[in-house]
C-alpha cells in the first residue's frame, strides 16, 4: 500500500513552483504593481449559482456568526482599489466546495491582478506577456489565438449562443451524446452554455495551444461590464492552454446599483435550484458606491499553469497534498 503521508507530487515540482512564483513577483515588480494580501475568511461570499462555497461558524460570545472561505479574493481586492491602492496583484489560496478531479481541487492556488485604466485588450496583452515569460523553456506555442465566443460556439455547434431556443439546444444535445444536458439545464440558458462549452467547445481547443476566447454572453458575466456596442455580450475573456481553462478576465463592472441587481438575480437563481441563498457582500457594494476606478482584472489558476509547465496530466502531479491526502 502506498504511503499516503507522502506528497502526491514529485519533489521537483516544489522547485518548479517556487521558480514560477519568483518569476511572477519579478514580472509585477518591474511594472510597479503592488503585491497585497486580503482575508480568505470573510463575512460574505459570492452569489454565483455555479460555485459552491465553504462556510464555518465563528464563535464569539455572545453571538456567533457564519463566515466564508473565499472562492476568489476579488471583492476584497476591489475594496483596496476603491481605497486608492493603484494596480495590485495577489498570490493566494482560494476554496470551492464539491470540486475534485483531474483539473480541480477544493483548495487551489490563484494569481489575481487588477490594472487601473487598462482596457480589456491591454490586459490581454499583459496576460500574454506573463505567460510567455513563464512558459519559455517549458511549453512551445506557435502563436496566441484570439477568437470570439460567438464565432467559435457557432462554428462548433451551429447554435446561436446569444439567442436561446430550448428546442434547438435539446436537439443538439440528443444528436451529440450529451443527453444529460436536457435534464440538468432545462430552460436555463446560462447552464446550457456552460454545459455545451465544457463538453464540446473546450475539447475543440485542445490542439490549438494558447487561446484567448473573448466576448462571452452577458448572462454569464456577473462581474463584467456589458459591451458598449453589443448589450448581449460582456467585456470578458478566458485563457485556455491545450483546452484547459487557465484564467478568467473582465473589464470590471463599477456600477454598485447594477452589481447589486445582478447579485439579487443570482440569489433568485440559487433559490430556484434549491441552493442556499447568501447575503450580498455589503462591504464590497459600499466600495463600489464610493467609486471603483476603471480597471481590468483577471484570475489565473496557478496549479493548472504549473501542470502545463511540468507537462503533467493532473493537478495531483503538481500539488503536494491534494484533498485525498490533506
Amino acid at each position: 500500500m502506498e504511503d499516503i503521508w507522502r506528497p502526491a507530487c514529485d519533489l521537483k515540482q516544489l522547485h518548479l513552483r517556487a521558480q514560477m512564483l519568483s518569476k511572477i513577483r519579478d514580472f509585477f515588480d518591474r511594472r510597479s504593481v503592488l503585491e497585497v494580501e486580503t482575508p480568505l475568511l470573510c463575512q460574505a461570499t459570492g452569489t454565483d449559482p455555479q460555485l459552491d462555497f465553504f462556510s464555518t461558524e465563528y464563535h464569539r460570545s455572545p453571538k456567533n456568526r457564519t463566515m466564508y472561505l473565499q472562492t476568489s479574493p476579488e471583492f476584497a481586492m476591489k475594496r483596496l482599489l476603491a481605497a486608492g491602492s493603484g494596480s495590485i496583484f495577489q498570490i493566494c489560496k482560494a476554496f470551492r466546495n464539491a470540486e475534485f478531479g483531474r483539473y480541480h481541487n477544493p483548495e487551489f492556488s490563484i494569481l489575481e491582478w487588477y490594472r487601473i485604466d487598462f482596457t480589456l485588450w491591454q490586459l490581454i496583452d499583459e496576460v500574454i506577456e506573463l505567460l510567455t515569460e513563464l512558459l519559455t523553456g517549458y511549453y512551445v506555442a506557435e502563436s496566441v489565438k484570439k477568437m470570439g465566443y460567438f464565432e467559435v460556439f457557432k462554428e462548433v455547434t451551429g447554435l446561436n449562443p446569444l439567442e436561446f431556443c430550448q428546442e434547438s439546444y435539446a436537439l443538439y444535445a440528443s444528436q451529440n451524446s450529451i443527453m444529460d444536458a436536457i435534464k440538468i439545464c432545462g430552460n436555463d440558458h446560462s447552464m446550457w452554455l456552460d454545459f455545451i462549452f465544457s463538453y464540446k467547445i473546450q475539447p475543440s481547443l485542445k490542439n490549438l495551444g494558447i487561446c484567448i476566447v473573448f466576448g462571452y454572453p452577458a448572462i454569464q458575466s456577473s462581474l463584467a461590464r456589458v459591451n458598449i456596442d453589443n448589450p448581449l455580450i460582456s467585456d470578458r475573456f478566458e485563457v485556455f492552454i491545450e483546452g484547459i481553462e487557465i484564467g478568467n478576465g473582465f473589464f470590471e463592472l463599477s456600477n454598485a446599483e447594477e452589481q447589486e441587481k445582478r447579485f439579487n438575480q443570482e440569489n433568485k437563481t440559487r433559490e430556484l435550484k434549491g441552493l442556499v441563498a447568501v447575503e450580498s457582500d455589503k462591504l464590497f457594494l459600499d466600495a463600489l458606491k464610493f467609486g471603483l476606478p476603471d480597471c481590468s482584472g483577471i484570475a489565473l489558476g496557478l496549479d493548472r499553469l504549473l501542470m502545463v509547465m511540468a507537462n503533467t496530466q493532473a493537478l495531483s502531479d503538481v500539488i503536494t497534498f491534494p484533498l485525498d491526502r490533506a
